[in-house]
């Protein structure tokens, strides 16, 4: 006998039923925010002049561009010329052009919060004068990329180096990294931060040892150098010795380490810095020594107060070291150059607020 449409639905009516209470009544699994680290490749550049690495800059808000930032151990916030990025009749000798508390082009929101950073010593470095504006951003290239959403960024429109000349257009672009704020804006903080690094990654970057060979006037994009995103085992296992930061209300967690300096026969209390934006000269501060450049054959070591240990011997062309005085520089801070990340692993902890420095 063939059955009935009515038949049929009238059967098919409990069995939803079913279902429906089942499935009202089943709770839903929360999936975990997990991500993988990311890796990208930066890259060398280096004369006479001394070296520097740089990250790729693919894009500024809607903006797709092709700039290299100094990738700096030693600043906090990414700050890029405005020229190409916003229209030109914006910039002024003057400054930039913003119409109440801000405007948005490009992608790009620019406030009318105008001011100056200074790169380099307090009293003689370069300065960038520009307006804080926000703006998602993308590093790295086809061999990895991150695209970093909506941050702070310094927006210049122009740069005075310590001669008082006016540098061209981005060549003064600045990728920092560093832990701290700037004093200059609290909201300006490393653009890594911003990063999303899931329920299974610590927030936080580790750099591998940079290559000697690398650094040629031709430039030489080296893939997988920077990591983003940290595993418990970089921070626990993979020997790095881990350097708890010291926080205060103006520039947040300072990357400055308390150290031991030993050069030639002389020892010193020292506050260290370990900068990849410093690209020639290491600068020992020492106020009760004579200021000048450390001889060929001159032993530098330190020593942190976590009992790391670096070491390395002057020369001519390499290595090149100085004393200043504070006094002079109104900078206390003994600067290491990016000759030591040749030599060395870094790390940065953003979540626990440490620097993890390592031998290789």
């Amino acid at each position: 006998m063939k059955k009935s449409h009515l038949g049929c639905v009238v059967q098919l009516i409990p069995v939803l039923c079913i279902i429906i209470l089942t499935a009202s009544c089943k709770k839903d699994k929360v999936q975990p925010n997990t991500v993988q680290p990311i890796t990208i490749g930066l890259v060398e550049y280096g004369t006479s002049g001394g070296k520097r690495v740089f990250i790729p800059i693919t894009k500024v808000g809607t903006k797709t561009v092709n700039y290299l930032g100094v990738f700096d151990t030693g600043s906090p916030g990414m700050t890029i010329d405005a020229t190409d990025i916003i229209p030109p009749e914006m910039i002024t000798s003057n400054g930039i052009t913003v119409t109440g508390d801000s405007v948005n082009v490009n992608g790009i929101t620019i406030t009318n919060q105008a001011t100056v950073i200074n790169y380099g010593d307090k009293t003689n470095g370069t300065k960038e004068y520009g307006n804080l504006a926000y703006a998602t951003v993308t590093v790295g290239n086809e061999a990895g990329s991150i695209n970093i959403k909506r941050i702070p960024i310094f927006l210049y429109y122009k740069v005075i180096d310590n001669n008082g000349t006016q540098l061209t257009a981005h060549s003064s672009d600045v990728f920092g990294v560093d832990p701290s704020i700037s004093f200059v804006n609290s909201a300006i903080t490393s653009p890594l931060r911003a990063v999303n690094t899931g329920s299974n990654l610590i927030s936080g970057f580790k750099l591998a040892t940079l290559n000697s060979v690398d650094f040629t006037s031709g430039s030489t994009f080296v893939s997988g150098l920077l990591t983003v995103g940290l595993t418990q085992s970089d921070i626990s296992s993979s020997g790095f010795i881990m350097h708890p930061l010291n926080y205060s209300s103006a520039g947040g967690y300072s990357p400055n380490i308390p150290s031991t300096l030993t050069y030639g026969n002389k020892s010193i209390a020292a506050q260290v810095l370990f900068d990849t934006g410093t690209p020639h000269v290491t600068v020992i501060e020492d106020q009760t020594a004579s200021i000048g450049n450390l001889p060929a054959g001159t032993v530098v070591k330190v020593q942190t107060n976590k009992g790391f240990v670096y070491q390395y011997t002057t020369a001519a062309t390499t290595n090149l070291s100085a004393v200043q005085n504070p006094s002079n520089t109104n900078d206390y801070r003994t600067i290491f150059s990016i000759d030591f990340f040749i030599q060395n692993e870094y790390l940065t902890d953003y979540t626990n607020h440490q620097i993890g420095l390592k031998n290789n």
